[in-house]
C-alpha cells in the first residue's frame, strides 16, 4: 500500500496536479484505489484545485502475460475516469545499477530503453499541458 501519511497529504495540499506512478504488479495496483480515494478527499476538503494528471505504468515487462494483464486492467478500470499515459517505463536492470551508483538513468545509460521512455513521458506531459 502507498504511504498515505502527513507528508503525502501535505504534498497533495500544496500541489495543483499529481502524476501517479504505479508498478505493473498486483499489490501496487491494489493500493492505487486507496491513493485515488485519498486524492479525492484532499481535493474535496483541502485543495479544490488538485487534479490527477494521469497514471503512469512503471516497471513494465511486456514479455510477460502478467504485465500485459495488469496494464489492461489499469486501463480498463481507470481509463474512463483518469488519463492513463501512453508512455510506460519498462523494467530494466539499468535502473537498479544507476541507483546503486547514485546516478540518474541519463548519466548511467543515456541510450537505454528507460531513458528513452522518460523522454517520451516528458514529451507526453508537456503536450498534455498545451
Amino acid at each position: 500500500m502507498p504511504s498515505l501519511g502527513m507528508m503525502t497529504i501535505n504534498a497533495l495540499v500544496s500541489s495543483d496536479t499529481v502524476l501517479i506512478p504505479v508498478q505493473a504488479a498486483y499489490l501496487p495496483v491494489k493500493g492505487l484505489q486507496q491513493l485515488i480515494k485519498t486524492i479525492s478527499m484532499v481535493k474535496k476538503r483541502l485543495n479544490r484545485k488538485l487534479t490527477i494528471q494521469g497514471i503512469l505504468l512503471t516497471m513494465v515487462d511486456f514479455r510477460t502475460n502478467y504485465a500485459k494483464d495488469i496494464a489492461f486492467r489499469v486501463r480498463h478500470t481507470y481509463g474512463s475516469q483518469i488519463k492513463i499515459f501512453e508512455s510506460v517505463i519498462p523494467l530494466s536492470v539499468k535502473v537498479a545499477e544507476a541507483s546503486a551508483e547514485g546516478k540518474s538513468i541519463y548519466q548511467h545509460c543515456l541510450s537505454g530503453k528507460v531513458a528513452f521512455a522518460y523522454e517520451k513521458l516528458t514529451e507526453e506531459v508537456l503536450g498534455y499541458e498545451e
